[in-house]
């Protein structure tokens, strides 16, 4: 599980949407805890490229990962800087479940407060939510 989980982060660092396609079974939903909405894989695919192309020095630290029996859990720490704002942290742990190599379902669980730079961005960017 742990060459999915490295090969799925780093390719939402480069934007790499190719990668991230080939990782995510075609029907995987994706949800998130500040909006209570499961996306798509096209409508995930979006805001990870919208991600890759808006913050700059994007990463993940403070990496703590676990397998589980049927994928695995991540808590990190996303860091980057945001154009007009500077230094964005955001706590976040991630539930992902894996079926015969591919990603077939993420529940992301983000610190709300952490996020509202982000949002603020992309409403005024058009971004995509």
């Amino acid at each position: 599980m742990n060459d999915i989980a490295d090969r799925f982060f780093a390719a939402v660092c480069r934007g790499d949407v190719a990668t991230l396609t080939t990782l995510y079974a075609p029907h995987a939903k994706i949800w998130h805890n500040d909006n209570g909405i499961e996306e798509t894989v096209a409508e995930n695919l979006r805001v990870l490229r919208w991600l890759s192309n808006t913050l700059e020095n994007f990463r993940y630290e403070d990496i703590r990962r676990a397998e589980l029996p049927d994928g695995f859990a991540q808590q990190h720490v996303l860091r980057a800087d945001l154009p007009g704002h500077g230094p964005l942290e955001v706590p976040a742990a991630m539930f992902v479940q894996v079926v015969d190599g591919q990603i077939t379902r993420i529940d992301e669980y983000v610190d709300s407060a952490a996020i509202v730079p982000l949002m603020k961005h992309a409403a005024a960017n058009r971004g995509p939510r």
